[in-house]
């Protein structure tokens, strides 16, 4: 089941194109930096067994996701030529930090990396910290190509979408599945 991030990446590239969809990626997959930063600490544990800790970030995922979902309402029909997305307005800078700050506050993922990953790691061998990390980048790495394999094929179809209904469903439609995410996660 596709989560929020694989959900995001498919819809901005259907909209904003296979380029934007990568930027976010990169942004997604530097907030794994974090989450196994936590695992590999400890902390997530505390996280996770904190009631008011996880409380907090899963309220904040929630309302980052209610604002993505209201600054979409805001956007415009891209102008696409010849199936090319124009680029020069958008800022990468920011679209790394919409991904990262989506991956980070989500408490999902967190409980992912305290379930998934301890699994992997031994006492004995490689010290605890490098065994996170080799777990971790291999898990950046695969996520990295997901996403960017979703972001190639989404940002395909943009070179056969000129209609400009087209493009008021599809924001609308984004509008409702950021709502819904929010609202999932909270559930």
């Amino acid at each position: 089941m596709p989560g929020p991030d694989n959900i995001f990446v498919l819809t901005q590239s259907i909209t904003r194109g296979a380029k934007t969809g990568i930027i976010i990626s990169f942004g997604l997959v530097s907030g794994v930096l974090v989450h196994t930063a936590i695992a590999a600490t400890g902390l997530s544990i505390v996280l996770m067994q904190s009631k008011m800790a996880y409380t907090v970030v899963l309220y904040a995922g929630a309302a980052y996701l209610v604002y993505l979902a209201f600054m979409a309402t805001k956007e415009k029909a891209v102008n696409l030529e010849n199936g090319n997305v124009e680029y020069s307005t958008l800022n990468k800078v920011k679209l790394v930090r919409v991904g990262f700050l989506m991956n980070v506050l989500n408490p999902k993922v967190t409980l992912f990396f305290v379930a998934f990953l301890p699994q992997f790691v031994t006492s004995d061998g490689w010290p605890l910290a490098t065994q996170f990390s080799v777990l971790g980048s291999v898990f950046i790495l695969q996520a990295f190509v997901i996403f960017s394999i979703i972001a190639a094929l989404a940002g395909r179809l943009n070179a056969y979408l000129n209609d400009q209904r087209f493009w008021a469903i599809t924001k609308w439609s984004k509008v409702v599945i950021l709502l819904l995410l929010a609202i999932f996660l909270l559930l």
